[in-house]
C-alpha cells in the first residue's frame, strides 16, 4: 500500500511539474511574441487605410511590407480627435492610440445614448486620418467606423474627399466574433459592392446626412444611395446604423462640421 502511494506522489509530482513548465514554456512565448503579433496588427491597418485612399490595391497580389510602411509614412497623417469639441487632441500619436482600449475605459469612455450601430461605448478621442498628395496637399479624410452586423462587429474606413462629402471608398477590414457569413454579411468585402460607393455623396444640400444602404432602385441609384446586399438584410443595416453613428453627434459630426467648414486647411 505504501509503494502504490508512493508511486502516486510521484507520477501526481511528475504531472504538475510538466504543466507548470509547459505554463512557462507558452507564456515566455506569449511575452517573445508580442511585440511582432502588435507590428502586425499596426501593419494590417495600415494596408486598409491605403487601399481605402486608393494608394495600394491589395486585390491584386500580395503586398510587401516595406512598400506598406513607406506609401504610409509618406503619405498618411493620424490625428487624434477629441469627439465632443471636434477639435484636435495635441501631443498623443495617433499610430499608437489604443481606440479600443480607451473605449473599454470608463474614465476615458461615455455610454451613447443613441447606440444605433450596438458599440455599447465610445472612447472620448477618436482618430483619423488624413492623406495628402505629393505636395501636401488633402486628398483623402479616412474615418474609422464600426457596428454589429449580422453575427460580429464590423469594423470599416470610409474614406471621403477633402469635401467631407464625397465618398471614395468604404472598405471592412475586421470581423470580431462569429464572423460574417460568405455569401452574405461577408459580400461587404466584395470589390463589386465596394466600388458602387465610389462618388456617392454623404450630405444632402442641407447639410443633413443622406445617404442610404437600399434596396429601392431608384433611391439607390440616386447621388445618396448604394444598393443594399443582396439576402444580407441585417448586415446592411447594420453599414447603415454604422454610417449614421459614427457620422453623428455622439461619433465625428463635430469634427466633420469643422472641417468643412476649414478646419483642416
Amino acid at each position: 500500500m505504501a509503494n502504490a502511494k508512493e508511486s502516486f506522489g510521484k507520477t501526481l509530482f511528475v504531472v504538475i511539474g510538466l504543466c507548470f513548465i509547459c505554463s512557462m514554456l507558452v507564456s515566455t512565448a506569449a511575452v517573445l511574441l508580442k511585440p511582432t503579433q502588435l507590428e502586425n496588427k499596426l501593419l494590417d491597418k495600415q494596408k486598409y487605410i491605403l487601399e481605402a485612399a486608393g494608394l495600394i490595391d491589395t486585390r491584386s497580389g500580395k503586398v510587401e511590407k516595406a512598400t506598406i510602411i513607406d506609401t504610409y509614412n509618406k503619405y498618411v497623417e493620424a490625428k487624434v480627435v477629441d469627439l465632443k469639441s471636434g477639435d484636435w487632441v495635441e501631443g498623443v500619436d495617433g499610430n499608437t492610440f489604443d481606440v479600443e482600449k480607451a473605449a473599454r475605459t470608463p474614465e476615458t469612455s461615455f455610454k451613447p445614448v443613441n447606440d444605433i450601430a450596438s458599440v455599447k461605448r465610445v472612447a472620448n478621442h477618436g482618430v483619423v486620418y488624413l492623406i495628402r498628395d505629393d505636395s501636401s496637399q488633402l486628398q483623402t479624410v479616412i474615418i474609422p467606423v464600426k457596428g454589429y452586423g449580422l453575427w460580429s462587429t464590423m469594423f470599416a474606413f470610409l474614406a471621403v474627399e477633402a469635401d467631407l462629402n464625397t465618398i471614395r471608398s468604404l472598405v471592412y477590414y475586421d470581423f470580431t466574433g462569429s464572423g460574417e457569413t460568405p455569401g452574405l454579411g461577408g459580400e461587404v468585402q466584395n470589390p463589386q459592392w465596394i466600388a458602387k460607393w465610389k462618388g456617392k455623396k454623404l450630405y444632402n444640400a442641407q447639410g443633413e446626412l443622406a445617404i442610404q444602404v437600399t434596396k429601392n432602385p431608384a433611391v439607390a441609384n440616386s447621388e445618396f444611395g448604394v444598393d443594399a446586399l443582396s439576402g444580407a438584410t441585417l448586415t446592411g443595416n447594420g453599414v447603415q446604423y454604422s454610417l449614421e453613428f459614427w457620422l453623428g453627434e455622439e461619433g465625428f459630426a463635430k469634427f466633420i462640421e469643422k472641417a468643412r467648414n476649414g478646419g483642416l486647411s
